[in-house]
């Protein structure tokens, strides 16, 4: 008969080298010596005498004689490498992965294992993390500049609410009358001629203050992007400092900001003018409907090219480039990003006007009550409006700005500043320049910038 190893459980074979007992068939009778019981064969034994080595295993006692030694004590973190598919916590700064999921870090299965149980976290010298964002993150980085930043972002934004708001002020009292205008747009037998002489004064007007605007929000624009800038390096920047850096660049951003809706302008008029052509020759059912689809369809056109051009400003005031160059570079960093950077931006501009709103409407609501004009006032339908009304609305509007501005400038800067770290790696960068040591070293155990 053949014998075959048996299996033994760990710590069951003896370690001396004997023979177990077979604890499965009765012992035999033991026999007399005088009944020559020593020429008697040995039953057969049950056990192989080819058994694997004995268990070595670490009971929960003392070590004795014979026992391998316990294991190593595990290194820092929560615990040491634990073997796949075991699960525990797995090496230093290790996280929990349960049963059947094995452990990670750089080494290890599952891409990271050895000493850690994810990435490290990315370092924040500032308002932002350095690694490529959230939509979350963004928005709360432009709200964080304001906040740790508060006396410089509020200073530039009062400085400019106020000045253009003193300039609109004294247009509207003084210099746009549109009492006048208005009159003869309700009157309804005035000529087409009045009618469009009217109309023509009010959107005259209307583009002065609107311009006005646009002129304060470039200057707002160009200052607050440097101090986003440097709250992402976790600098801080005075006004002064910021107004230093931001005017040699202020001309080329009146230049791109004046452009950008003139060729938004010039597309929508070729979109809609095959059918104003068509109009004027006769069919005007036609020619309405063919402007509408050329209008729809170049409003689109125009809406892709704001939205791919959106990055223009940051990269012309944060990379000292020219108008058509920063354009350029707006362009390359939102291809294939699109839709992205106009969620994100129609998301900021959503909120930044509910939260103005919240502070304007009331305050146009008590303007229209002081000067006594009541609804016809608030809704800018009953003539020229008061000093009372101009001034307190005015108030308001201030208000507002000192919210819009930050949002939208800081939410601008950092959709450029995410977009170049997805593509160029900025974060290496900012990370030297805010001082960080060592960042994006594959050395486990640190954790750069914390």
């Amino acid at each position: 008969m053949k014998d075959t190893p048996g299996w033994a459980s760990p710590g069951s074979a003896p370690s001396d080298g004997q023979e177990p007992d077979n604890s499965g068939a009765a012992e035999p009778p033991e026999q007399p010596a005088d009944q020559g019981g020593t020429n008697q064969p040995e039953p057969p034994s049950k056990w192989s005498k080819e058994q694997p080595p004995p268990g070595q295993w670490s009971a929960p006692s003392p070590q004795g004689p014979g026992q391998a030694p316990p294991p190593p004590p595990p290194g820092p973190g929560w615990g040491g490498q634990q073997p796949p598919g075991t699960g525990g916590y797995g090496g230093q700064g290790g996280r929990w992965v349960g049963p059947g999921r094995g452990y990670g870090g750089p080494g290890g299965p599952g891409g990271w294992g050895g000493n850690w149980g994810g990435p490290p976290p990315a370092a924040k010298p500032g308002v932002i993390p350095l690694r490529p964002l959230g939509v979350g993150e963004i928005l709360d980085g432009a709200v964080s500049t304001m906040r740790t930043y508060w006396r410089t972002v509020l200073g530039i934004s009062l400085t400019v609410a106020v000045v253009t708001q003193v300039a609109v002020i004294l247009l509207q009292g003084l210099v746009l009358d549109d009492s006048a205008s208005t009159d003869v747009l309700n009157d309804p037998s005035a000529t087409p001629g009045e009618l469009s002489r009217a109309l023509g004064d009010t959107l005259l007007n209307s583009g002065v203050v609107v311009l006005i605007g646009l002129l304060g929000t470039i200057v707002a624009t160009a200052l607050l992007t440097s101090v986003t800038s440097r709250a992402v390096l976790g600098k801080s920047v005075t006004t002064a400092e910021a107004w230093r850096d931001a005017r040699p660049r202020l001309p080329k951003l009146f230049a791109l900001t004046f452009l950008l809706p003139l060729i938004a302008v010039a597309i929508i008029t070729v979109g809609t003018l095959p059918g104003l052509l068509v109009a004027t020759a006769g069919s005007s059912s036609a020619g309405a409907a063919l402007a509408v689809l050329g209008g729809l369809g170049a409003g689109v056109v125009a809406l892709w090219l704001m939205i791919r051009f959106s990055l223009a400003s940051p990269a012309l005031m944060l990379e000292k480039q020219g108008v058509l160059k920063s354009m350029s570079r707006s362009a390359k960093l939102v291809r294939g990003s699109w839709w992205r950077v106009f969620g994100i931006q129609l998301l900021a501009t959503i909120i930044a006007n509910i939260v103005a709103s919240i502070v304007v409407i009331p305050f146009a609501l008590i303007a229209s009550a002081l000067s006594g004009d009541g609804v016809a006032g608030f809704l800018g339908s009953g003539g020229s409006p008061g000093w009372t009304f101009l001034i307190v609305s005015g108030i308001g509007s201030v208000v507002g700005s000192m919210i819009t501005f930050p949002i939208s400038a800081g939410v601008t800067v950092l959709l450029y500043i995410d977009q170049r770290i997805r593509r160029e790696a900025l974060d290496l960068d900012l990370a030297r320049a805010a001082g960080v040591q060592d960042y994006g070293s594959s050395t486990p155990g640190t954790t750069p910038g914390s």
